[in-house]
């Protein structure tokens, strides 16, 4: 199979998984109101908007060289990472300030044990898939399914930490927890962001 249509399809799947764990983890949030939560469901908007993108980039890169593109269409691959990292940069600063709002004003949390258990799925299968879609990119050199993998394995250590944050906040009912635990993946996530924004640039400028 020719690795442009290859690249093409690995990205429909993560497409498709991606709007169905932000599906889930909406359900989460609607269970638990935790802000630890609507941390990882932010992120999870940013892979869907993100995977879309990054499907339309991939479909442009798979175009052959025309008389306006004499050396391909393989930058736009580079402009979709680029997309993908500032998205990623906003959602951390939205995280954030939902976090500060929620640690001044406290929110009662509900139905921990069914929120925990619905994220620990979306982690264990964005790991899955994430690893997928890393492996097939680095094999056939597509930074966008590399930074598609990145995203979607960032998200995977993301909710572990939030998962371990929920036990503990079950166990001491300290709510407070909550907030502290979304502001820490906050800034995890937008280092995430950062390492791909920079070595997209990298790319776009030709960097050596």
């Amino acid at each position: 199979m020719d690795t442009g249509l290859e690249n093409l399809r690995t990205q429909r799947w993560v497409v498709t998984v991606a709007v169905i764990l932000f599906l889930l983890k909406i359900v989460a949030y609607y269970l638990t109101h935790s802000v630890a939560i609507l941390t990882d469901t932010l992120e999870s908007t940013v892979n869907v908007i993100a995977g879309f993108i990054g499907l339309y980039s991939l479909y442009v890169a798979a175009k052959p060289r025309d008389e306006d593109h004499p050396y391909g269409h393989g930058k736009a691959e580079f402009l979709s990472a680029a997309v993908e990292g500032t998205l990623i940069l906003i959602a951390g600063l939205i995280i954030i300030y939902e976090s500060v709002v929620s640690f001044i004003h406290p929110r009662e949390l509900a139905k921990l044990d069914s929120g925990i258990i619905l994220v620990a799925i979306t982690a264990l299968i964005n790991f899955v898939v994430g690893s997928i879609s890393i492996k097939k990119g680095k094999r056939n050199n597509s930074l966008a399914l590399v930074a598609s993998g990145k995203h979607l394995q960032s998200d995977t250590w993301s909710t572990l930490a939030i998962i371990i944050g929920l036990i503990l906040i079950r166990f001491t009912g300290l709510v407070w927890l909550d907030s502290v635990m979304a502001i820490l993946m906050a800034l995890f996530i937008m280092y995430t962001g950062y390492g791909i924004l920079r070595k997209s640039l990298a790319g776009i400028m030709d960097e050596a």
